[in-house]
């Protein structure tokens, strides 16, 4: 049988104050990432880990997610150059959602969309509007 990737707090004290990371992954495998820009803080997008996709995000220093709708690992800018170089990451004080500081690279967007951030609209007038 091989070792779960990460390990599981002995206590509530351990996994909210201890030096062991110990991420509380949800029923699906998966915790929530909030990915911001190191330089500017601003919040560039929401995505999902799951073991896989935090290890290989904290062993290769760019950011890596799951996707929930093609059930598949993805290192971010793969595909588009929009890799995300990790400058710091931190977790919740219950470990079950991480909080990862980027150098967005390529075009320095991160929205499969085409927009720097993935939280491009506003909701204004019970409307949403597009805002840079």
């Amino acid at each position: 049988m091989t070792q779960p990737p990460f390990p599981t707090a002995a206590s509530t004290a351990e996994l909210e104050r201890g030096q062991v990371l110990a991420p509380r992954f949800d029923a699906n495998g998966l915790i929530a990432a909030v990915a911001t820009d190191a330089g500017t803080g601003e919040v560039l997008m929401l995505a999902w880990m799951n073991a896989e996709a935090l290890r290989l995000t904290l062993d290769t220093g760019e950011a890596h997610y799951f996707s929930r709708s093609r059930q598949a690992l993805w290192k971010k800018g793969e595909t588009s150059g929009q890799v995300q170089k990790v400058v710091e990451l931190r977790v919740d004080c219950d470990q079950d959602a991480v909080w990862i500081k980027v150098r967005p690279q390529g075009d320095g967007g991160a929205c499969h969309v085409g927009f720097r951030s993935c939280f491009y609209r506003v909701a204004e007038d019970g409307e949403l509007k597009e805002r840079p």
